[in-house]
C-alpha cells in the first residue's frame, strides 16, 4: 500500500476546501491522503460536524478507510479503495450544513472516477460561508458540463440556519476523463436571477430582485428574465442569485447573497448584483468563486485548460497548490490588464494517478 501523500491544512486559506479538495481527489487517484494541522489558524480549529460528513459521504461511496474522524482532530487519514457504492442514497448533514459545499466535494469524486449515483441530502442550502443551492445548479453545472461532468440540481425543499432541514436530490453522471477547456469569453451575456424567501412574506424575494435590477440598470445592464417564489423551509431565509450564462467559452459568473437578521432586502438584493458586476465588468468568463472550483476537475483534465478571472482569491492559490501535490498538475496566474488568466495543464501523466 502507497505511503499517503501529507497536506498541510493550515497553508493558504487554511480552511475546510484543503480537505474536500484534497479528499476528492484521493478518491479519484486512489492515492490515501494525510491532511495534518485542519484549520489550526481558525477560531475553532480542527474538523468540524459539516467536514466530517462530507468525509463520511466519501468513505461511504468509495467503500475507504478512515483514521481520526473525530470533532475537533487537527489531523486526518483517508485510504480509498477500488470499490465503490452507487445506485441511491441519502445523507443528512444534521442542522444547516451547507448542502453545496459537500456537493462540491462528492460531485467531482464520483464524476471522474467514472461512477454515478443519485444522491439526497439534507442539511442547509443556503447558509452563510458557502455558495447558494441555485449557484451550483445554475454556473457550476453549467461550466462543468462543458468540461464532461454532468450533474444535475433538484431543491426540494430550503433548509436556512439554524434548524437547516433542507433537501436537495443531485443525479451524477460517470465522466472517464475531464475535457480542458478554455474559458475566456468576455461578451456580455443578459443576466438572469432567482429570488428565493421561505417562513418571510413574498414582497422580501420582490424587493431583492428590485435592488438587484436597479443595481444592474445603474451599470447599463439589463435584466428581464428573473424569478420570485415562497418556498417551503423550517426557519425563515432568504436568498438570490444574478447570473449569466453560455456554452462553449463561457461566460459562467454568478453573484449570490442570503438575508440575515437585520439585512434588508434591498440589500441583499444590492449585494448579489454588485458581486456578479465584479466579473461582468472586468470582462471575466469566470467568477472568482467558480475559479477555484474548476481547480479539481481541471487539474486532472487531458490537456491544458485557461480561464479570465476578475481577481485571484486565495482560496484558488490554496487549491491549485493542493491539486498539484496531489496529481502533479502544473498550474500559472498571469496578470491581465484587467483582471487575469489562469492556465492548468492537467497531471493526468503522474503516477498519483490509477
Amino acid at each position: 500500500m502507497a505511503d499517503p501523500i501529507t497536506i498541510d491544512g493550515s497553508q493558504g486559506e487554511g480552511g475546510g476546501q484543503i480537505l474536500r479538495t484534497s479528499i476528492s481527489l484521493s478518491a479519484i487517484t486512489g492515492r490515501p491522503v494525510e491532511i495534518v494541522n485542519i484549520r489550526s489558524k481558525r477560531p475553532n480549529p480542527g474538523l468540524r460536524p459539516s467536514h466530517m460528513t462530507a468525509i463520511k459521504v466519501m468513505t461511504d461511496l468509495f467503500g475507504a478507510r478512515v483514521e481520526n474522524l473525530v470533532v475537533g482532530s487537527d489531523w486526518v487519514r483517508f485510504h480509498p479503495s477500488d470499490r465503490f457504492a452507487g445506485g441511491s442514497i441519502k445523507v443528512d448533514i444534521g442542522t444547516a450544513g451547507s448542502i453545496p459545499l459537500t456537493l462540491m466535494a462528492v460531485v467531482p469524486a464520483v464524476s471522474l472516477s467514472n461512477n454515478g449515483v443519485e444522491i439526497e441530502i439534507t442539511g442547509g442550502t443556503d447558509v452563510k460561508a458557502s455558495p447558494t443551492i441555485d449557484y451550483v445548479g445554475s454556473v457550476v453545472s453549467r461550466a462543468y458540463q462543458e468540461a464532461g461532468i454532468k450533474f444535475s440540481v433538484e431543491v426540494l425543499k430550503r433548509g436556512y440556519y439554524p434548524k437547516g432541514g433542507g433537501r436537495v436530490r443531485c443525479v451524477i453522471e460517470p465522466c472517464k476523463t475531464a475535457a480542458a477547456v478554455e474559458y475566456l469569453n468576455s461578451r456580455l451575456v443578459e443576466p438572469r436571477i432567482i429570488s428565493v424567501c421561505s417562513m418571510l412574506p413574498k414582497h422580501v424575494a420582490e424587493r431583492q430582485v428590485s435592488s438587484a435590477l436597479l443595481v444592474l440598470e445603474k451599470n447599463g445592464i439589463r435584466c428581464h428574465n428573473y424569478s420570485r417564489s415562497l418556498e417551503q423551509s423550517l426557519s425563515p431565509g432568504s436568498s438570490i442569485l444574478v447570473y449569466s450564462v453560455s456554452e462553449f467559452g463561457g461566460p459562467y459568473i454568478g453573484g449570490d447573497s442570503i438575508g440575515e437578521i437585520g439585512k434588508r432586502a434591498e440589500a441583499v438584493g444590492q449585494e448579489a448584483a454588485e458581486r456578479f458586476l465584479e466579473s461582468s465588468l472586468a470582462g471575466a468568463a469566470v467568477d472568482p468563486h467558480l475559479a477555484d472550483m474548476l481547480v479539481l476537475p481541471l487539474s486532472l483534465a487531458n490537456g491544458t485548460s485557461r480561464y479570465r478571472i476578475p481577481r485571484v482569491t486565495e482560496h484558488l492559490r490554496t487549491n491549485l497548490e493542493v491539486a498539484s501535490r496531489i496529481v502533479g498538475c502544473k498550474y500559472d496566474i498571469q496578470t491581465l490588464e484587467k483582471g487575469f488568466l489562469v492556465t492548468i495543464t492537467g497531471g493526468l501523466d503522474s503516477p498519483a494517478v490509477k
